[in-house]
């Protein structure tokens, strides 16, 4: 087992790591919108921006392991009011293109540090 950590995303904010390697699969933690020095200005900003923050860190989580969006298999998307879905859906859709990885979408009460967004991710290499 491998743990994944990149400058290039934020810190975990708990006792957790970016991303665990196993083998070929990378299991990431859930990514918010805070950028990778730890600035939470994007927290009080809309769903899309958040949105954009969010796959931003996941994908360099995944660099970081050796992996891109394009090796993702599933996602799972939560979310703090369902009503964001098609707006996170659109700009989830632009990171992945054609590539349609396995997903699932719930929506929650609440999410670490107030955020509307969170997404984490398995991909193989």
């Amino acid at each position: 087992m491998e743990l994944i950590t990149t400058a290039n995303a934020p810190a975990a904010i708990g006792p957790y790591s970016q991303a665990v390697k196993i083998g070929e699969l990378i299991f990431t933690s859930g990514q918010i919108a805070l950028k990778p020095d730890g600035d939470e200005s994007v927290l009080l900003q809309d769903v899309e921006a958040q949105t954009h923050q969010v796959l931003t860190n996941l994908r360099h989580v995944l660099q970081a392991a050796g992996a891109d969006l394009g090796n993702v298999v599933k996602t799972t998307i939560f979310l703090a009011n369902m009503e964001d879905f098609s707006k996170v859906n659109a700009i989830y859709e632009s990171y992945f293109g054609i590539h349609k990885p396995a997903r699932s979408t719930v929506a929650v009460k609440s999410l670490p540090k107030g955020a509307l967004v969170e997404i984490d991710a398995i991909a193989k290499v």
